[in-house]
């Protein structure tokens, strides 16, 4: 028996279907609401489908929008929510490996029929509390098996970005896919470079956000021959070797895997920085005679991130915050030996708290040594009633009231004198500018700031 919810969003869906049983046409709860009552989950949306034509729908809802009439499709609001409410179809042929050429208004077995998995095509009546399965969804429910209605090949020829969509099905319920629905994702998979990158790159994030185990999804992936359609670059890491000193777990892909599944806070930012953060590994590999190296692998791979996410169509501050992270991602290494001037400018970046913890979530997969990003953790700790970046003490007017009047020198100027001050050469600005006259009077031009050293990758 379902327990449905007593939420306003289940009483909108019930009170629509209510509404057209009452003017003699069958009405059902429809698809992934289904789906997620029988798996005891709160749905997200409900949707509707009614033998009621598009006409009947809008007759009965007037303030109701054709938002896909020519499939029979209507928008209800209710109480602020809004419902698809759907004619029952079949759909005509597929051409573009998306969208129906056209659809037949039908019965409510024969919409069943046209859907994608079993799970997705079941059927509720909220009045009398049946459910209608077609196609034996609930079994397959139970089983905790993702798998296609009817010919799996005919359901992936209609919708190519279904074969994504069943890795998240399976990813996210912790279900396995079906073999013979496993077996035609690998006939199909290359066919997916026919798909929209849109499309891809949404279902692929909701797979990375949603699954309970993000790198299992990736292995799936990997497995059912998704990867090497949609992310080629991913896919060479695997089998690429790493050096047991530093990644005991194994190749880049395990590594990476490993990532994603010890991941807590599923953002966009972190997600991608985790699945992208060495792709640069396997095209700078090189085997010195000592052991494997991958020199400058974080900035190749952010470059090969910043065209892999442009050829999915990813909005350009996530890009630019996903390259960022990912090409100082081995500066960790070295932040002990940092200056504190370094430091403070490291974790005042926007991107810093993706940063640390794509660290945390590095060592977690690969040789567990979390002191850096301990020693990093205090350091923000001890600076937590200070601002990120404090104003400089010593500003261009004081440079110029001090008779340096050259463009450059002032800034050669502000630049020592801000080192300084994020050093904790000062107390306050009147030792600033003490300092500053005290320079100028010897008549010595500002002493350079000695850099960090660079950070080797191993």
């Amino acid at each position: 028996m379902l327990n449905v919810p007593d939420t306003p969003l289940a009483r909108g869906a019930r009170l629509i279907t209510d509404r057209l049983q009452a003017a003699g046409h069958q009405a059902v709860w429809a698809g992934g609401c289904v789906r997620d009552l029988l798996a005891g989950l709160d749905p997200k949306d409900f949707d509707i489908a009614t033998a009621a034509r598009p006409e009947a729908v809008q007759a009965l809802f007037p303030r109701s929008k054709a938002v896909g009439k020519a499939f029979g499709v209507i928008l209800v609001s209710i109480g602020g929510n809004d419902y698809h409410v759907a004619t029952f179809r079949k759909d005509l042929a597929y051409a573009d490996g998306r969208r129906p050429e056209g659809v037949l208004f039908a019965d409510a077995r024969e919409d069943a029929e046209r859907r994608d998995f079993t799970m997705n095509a079941l059927f509720f009546d909220p009045a009398s509390r049946r459910i209608l399965d077609y196609v034996n969804g609930q079994s397959d429910l139970a089983a905790g098996l993702v798998r296609c209605v009817g010919d799996p090949g005919e359901r992936f020829a209609e919708d190519y970005l279904r074969m994504i969509r069943a890795v998240r099905f399976a990813a996210a319920l912790d279900f396995r896919i079906d073999p013979g629905t496993a077996d035609a994702i690998r006939t199909h998979s290359s066919k997916l470079a026919q798909t929209a990158a849109e499309r891809i790159q949404a279902e692929l994030t909701r797979t990375l956000l949603e699954a309970v185990h993000p790198g299992d999804a990736l292995v799936l992936m990997h497995d059912l021959g998704i990867l090497k359609a949609i992310l080629p670059e991913v896919e060479a890491m695997a089998g690429q070797a790493q050096p047991p000193l530093f990644h005991p777990e194994g190749d880049v892909l395990t590594h990476t895997v490993l990532m994603l599944n010890a991941m807590r806070d599923r953002s966009l930012r972190l997600a991608y920085s985790a699945l992208l953060h060495d792709v640069g590994k396997p095209p700078t590999a090189m085997n010195d005679g000592a052991r494997i190296r991958f020199n400058n692998h974080a900035s190749v791979g952010a470059e090969m991130a910043r065209l892999m996410l442009r050829r999915l169509k990813f909005k350009a501050d996530d890009i630019d915050a996903v390259c960022h992270v990912i090409s100082n991602h081995m500066r960790f290494m070295m932040v002990r030996n940092m200056r504190r001037a370094t430091l403070i400018r490291m974790t005042s970046a926007p991107t810093f708290p993706v940063e640390l913890e794509m660290h945390k979530l590095d060592c977690l997969a690969s040789h567990g040594d979390l002191s850096n990003y301990e020693f990093l953790t205090r350091f923000m700790e001890e600076r937590a009633s200070e601002p990120a970046l404090p104003k400089p003490w010593v500003t261009g007017r004081d440079l110029m009231a001090a008779g340096i009047a050259e463009g450059k020198r002032i800034g050669e100027w502000k630049h020592k004198a801000y080192e300084l001050q994020l050093e904790g050469a000062f107390a306050n600005r009147e030792e600033a500018l003490e300092w500053l006259n005290a320079e100028i009077k010897k008549g010595l031009p500002p002493p350079g700031a000695a850099g960090d050293a660079p950070c080797p990758a191993p």
